[in-house]
């Protein structure tokens, strides 16, 4: 059976905000609706049936399960546009875009939106397994007085909210616990994590100041720009930042770490077909894509670092190597992170250590996310896959031609590596 080009044909989000800050009243539809009807806009796409919308967002109050689907119902596409949620912690942004790219591939769908939300300001909270209990039988008491009886069962205690703290059931430890033992195990320094982050922080100031995201963002409650972008910080200043995870011995700081964030991002994909009866130019193709996970209860230093395996896989089956790509789009969830794949990749003896059979190459650190990565841009879960596909599309898209490397590392050790390529 032959397989279709996946064209990636336009983008939308909306600016990125940390969490308790311009969103903090909104819900994951009140974001998402706000990136959909801007890309329905944008692309004129006012009416439309489209194949499939897939997306999602890791935090979900117990009302949003069919949250995409209910979002589309009230975008200005055909109603009749199908969704569903899947969600991949981090993942789930380009893991919905592997999703949609398969079933165009397939000749199933001609065209589809790949999207993603994170409302971190509008956190459910949990209650204890006591209250739980409690509530479902006072639910089926038939008196008044039976239902008080179970309602007064549970302690004060009980009562208590439980707030979400983001831990690796497994571990008990939280992504930066983990990434500090990373940056540990493979010497990572403090200095080379600042100087990451500073270099985040100045390339996406300069690709606002050069109007790169004036066709990629929809404002939102106000707010026209990625809110976590800091032009006036320095080497000094990310320097006397504490550490926010071992807090005597630890290098990850508020500075170098991705904040909790609130966003929405979407990616149109469609067959080339599709894109040229809409008069859509394409920007770029999905040519592979690569899923892994790797085992990190034991090997605590491992969570973030699956994307590892899955761009030896992926280069493989696409017989490139690194030197093969303008553009590297990788996931700064941490600083630390983003060093220990790359010294892996990079480092013969370390990559045959992790499993691999070489090293992969080097990469050229001018090509890595050029135009600022999630360090400057904050990191919404679900969303960051669409920002990270869009700004590479867009790259390639003004270059010419060219190939990209995407690699989005995601909890529960689990990795996403992509490429896009154009001309």
């Amino acid at each position: 059976m032959e397989t279709k080009k996946v064209a990636i044909i336009g983008y939308n989000r909306i600016p990125f905000a940390r969490m308790n800050t311009a969103y903090t009243e909104q819900t994951n539809q009140d974001l998402l609706l706000i990136a959909l009807n801007g890309l329905i806009d944008r692309y004129k796409l006012k009416g439309k049936l489209l194949g499939e919308v897939a997306g999602g967002a890791v935090i979900k109050h117990i009302s949003e399960s069919n949250l995409i689907r209910e979002t589309v119902m009230n975008t200005a596409l055909d109603p009749a546009t199908p969704a569903c949620d899947l969600q991949q912690a981090c993942d789930t942004g380009i893991e919905a875009a592997v999703y949609i790219a398969n079933k165009i591939a397939l000749g199933q769908i001609e065209s589809g939106i790949a999207c993603g939300v994170e409302a971190m300001s509008n956190l459910p909270f949990e209650s204890s397994q006591r209250l739980r209990k409690a509530l479902l039988k006072a639910n089926k008491e038939k008196s008044a007085f039976g239902k008080l009886k179970q309602l007064l069962s549970p302690g004060l205690k009980d009562w208590m909210p439980v707030p979400y703290k983001g831990q690796e059931p497994k571990t008990g430890l939280v992504m930066g616990e983990h990434t500090e033992i990373t940056a540990k195990y493979y010497n990572i320094s403090r200095k080379e994590q600042d100087e990451l982050a500073l270099r985040s922080h100045q390339n996406m100031a300069k690709a606002y100041d050069e109007g790169f995201f004036d066709d990629m963002i929809t404002p939102a409650y106000g707010l026209d720009k990625d809110n976590n972008l800091r032009r006036d910080t320095s080497l000094e200043k990310l320097s006397q930042l504490k550490p926010s995870f071992d807090k005597k011995n630890g290098t990850l700081t508020a500075g170098n770490s991705t904040p909790f964030t609130d966003g929405a991002s979407a990616v149109l994909l469609a067959s080339e077909e599709w894109a040229s009866i809409n008069n859509l130019p394409v920007l770029a193709y999905i040519t592979f894509s690569e899923v892994a996970g790797i085992e990190y209860v034991e090997n605590k230093q491992n969570l973030l670092l699956a994307p590892v395996f899955a761009a030896e896989r992926m280069l493989k089956k696409a017989g490139l190597t690194f030197d093969d790509f303008d553009y590297f789009e990788i996931h700064e969830a941490f600083a630390a992170q983003v060093l220990a794949s790359i010294k892996i990749w990079e480092n013969d003896e370390l990559a045959k250590k992790f499993g691999l059979e070489k090293a992969l190459g080097k990469i050229d650190r001018d090509k890595l996310n050029v135009k600022g990565g999630s360090l400057a841009a904050a990191h919404p879960f679900a969303a960051t896959g669409g920002r990270i596909v869009a700004t590479l599309a867009k790259l390639l898209h003004e270059k010419g031609h060219g190939k990209g490397f995407i690699s989005i590392c995601a909890a529960r050790g689990q990795g996403v590596t992509m490429i896009l390529e154009k001309g």
